[in-house]
């Protein structure tokens, strides 16, 4: 068979080089993933392949039609999906609106403040809004604060330890998510020990006093003592979110910690109402959450641009941000009006993705693969090497979206995570990955990517480990030690 030379610039061309990589018209010399196989023979559930995108050949393969949980690997899907929906410098809006007459200064109505679906709000942005009310003049607004979360609207807890955060968390990766959610869904607090003996200052990171109320103390050492700080946030009936610090810090220190705000888009409007009563504006009416739909008559006050599509991705990938995914998620789902009731349904809009890739490159499924989440925090998420590579080359071969997609990646030898700064200089160099691991109710360890090639042509390719019935913990270690072993053996050939 004649092998295709692509050109990058031609889309009926990729396509076809994309349908000889996922229907494997020209079989590898090699059937090895030789590690991999050997974890296999030990128990581990395995799908693995490698596609070379200069010729569309598959290099190696196993188990690639096997869908197995993807982890955090599913951001992948959220990053194509999303390039393919906006540009890359696509921004979301966060909105404060006015309702009721202006009138010297004094807004007689609400105030409503409207997410676009900002998954990268910071404190920071709040108040940019309070000045730009400020410069506008406001003194007062008689009515309360209103967060408005539509089109997004309501969003249940969908996985356990978000719906454990509701009630108390005591890391940031666990937020339930929300139209409109500061800090990734989180309370940022800052803590600042200064003299021995006394209480640490406990403060918002953008405020000088929390909306809620701080438990508990930290209490001041001498410099060289190793701090033992803890904070911890619970939800109380009838009270709503409380902080809990205890333990020491050294004087002269200070940190940040971010806990999970059990609602998000209330914990948000206490924050901006806050942020008001600091610069001097009065709110005189209560802090609530409305699902509803816009006000037709609300009047725009302030709005702020969140980091550009490409940023947001760079976070998402680099650090594997679980909100940014998921909120990401659900504002794919709402392209074209239509509103997801849960993260589920969002999720089948990843689902038809892959089906379409798959479709493009002429290796339709019986079915499309199983998605339910965009940050994979969701374990029956089910996805095969296959079909994670597909997308890849149809992201490789997509002049307009593979900068940006590529640029979210990690190399190893940059990567934040001190288990990938191990292996060879090739390893280290000429990979740009994305991980997902997961411990319950089995592990998953994955990783998938591109390879530079020694001739500057490029490899994609995907690796997927669970555990199983027989073997349910496969150590991280482990599966990693089989798939970097496997990754440097293509390395060395290519």
């Amino acid at each position: 068979m004649q092998e295709i030379s692509p050109r990058r610039g031609r889309r009926a061309l990729a396509v076809r080089l994309l349908s000889v990589a996922v229907m494997g018209l020209s079989l590898p010399a090699f059937a090895d993933w030789q590690a991999l196989g050997a974890l296999e023979r030990s128990g581990a559930r395995i799908t693995a392949n490698a596609v070379d995108l200069d010729s569309g050949n598959i290099i190696q393969q196993l188990n690639a039609d096997d869908r197995l949980s993807p982890a955090s690997l599913t951001k992948m899907v959220v990053a194509a999906a999303a390039l393919d929906t906006w540009a890359a410098d696509k921004t979301f809006q966060t909105r404060l609106l006015g309702t009721g007459s202006l009138k010297n200064g004094v807004i007689s109505g609400n105030l409503i403040m409207s997410g676009g679906g900002d998954a990268t709000l910071e404190h920071q942005a709040l108040w940019k809004l309070a000045v730009q009310l400020k410069a506008a003049g406001i003194t007062s607004v008689n009515g309360g604060l209103i967060v408005n979360t539509s089109p997004l609207g309501e969003m249940k807890c969908e996985t356990q330890d978000r719906c454990d955060a509701m009630t108390r968390s005591a890391t940031a990766y666990n937020a339930p998510i929300a139209a409109v959610g500061v800090d990734f869904g989180n309370w940022c607090i800052d803590v600042r020990a200064a003299e021995v003996g006394a209480d640490a200052i406990v403060v918002g990171c953008s405020v000088a006093q929390l909306p809620v109320p701080v438990q508990g103390n930290i209490k001041t050492t001498k410099a060289n003592v190793r701090s033992t700080l803890w904070v911890e946030r619970f939800t109380e009936p009838g009270i709503g979110d409380v902080i809990r610090v205890g333990g020491t810090m050294p004087a002269g220190s200070g940190q940040s910690v971010y806990r999970a705000m059990s609602d998000p888009a209330l914990g948000t409007g206490l924050l901006m109402a806050e942020t008001l009563r600091e610069i001097g504006i009065a709110m005189n009416g209560p802090v609530s959450v409305s699902h509803a739909a816009l006000q037709k008559d609300a009047y725009v006050m302030a709005a702020v641009d969140g980091l550009s599509l490409k940023e947001q991705l760079g976070r998402m990938l680099r650090f594997s941000n679980n909100y940014i995914a998921d909120v990401l998620t659900l504002n794919i789902a709402t392209v074209g009006n239509q509103t997801p009731e849960t993260l589920a349904d969002a999720g089948t809009t990843l689902s038809n993705y892959i089906a379409r890739v798959q479709k493009n490159g002429k290796r339709a499924k019986v079915s499309p693969p199983r998605i339910y989440s965009g940050s994979g925090l969701t374990p029956e998420n089910e996805f095969s090497a296959d079909e994670l590579t597909a997308v890849l080359a149809n992201q490789y071969y997509n002049t307009r979206n593979f900068p940006a997609f590529y640029g979210g990646l990690v190399v190893p030898r940059q990567a934040p995570f001190a288990f990938l700064r191990l292996g060879s200089a090739a390893w280290l160099d000429r990979v740009a990955l994305k991980t997902g691991t997961m411990n319950e109710p089995y592990s998953v360890c994955g990783v998938s990517g591109y390879i530079r090639k020694k001739n500057g042509g490029w490899i994609a390719f995907t690796t997927i480990v669970n555990g199983s019935p027989r073997v349910k913990k496969v150590p991280l270690y482990k599966a990693m030690e089989a798939i970097r072993a496997d990754i440097d053996d293509l390395l060395e050939r290519y």
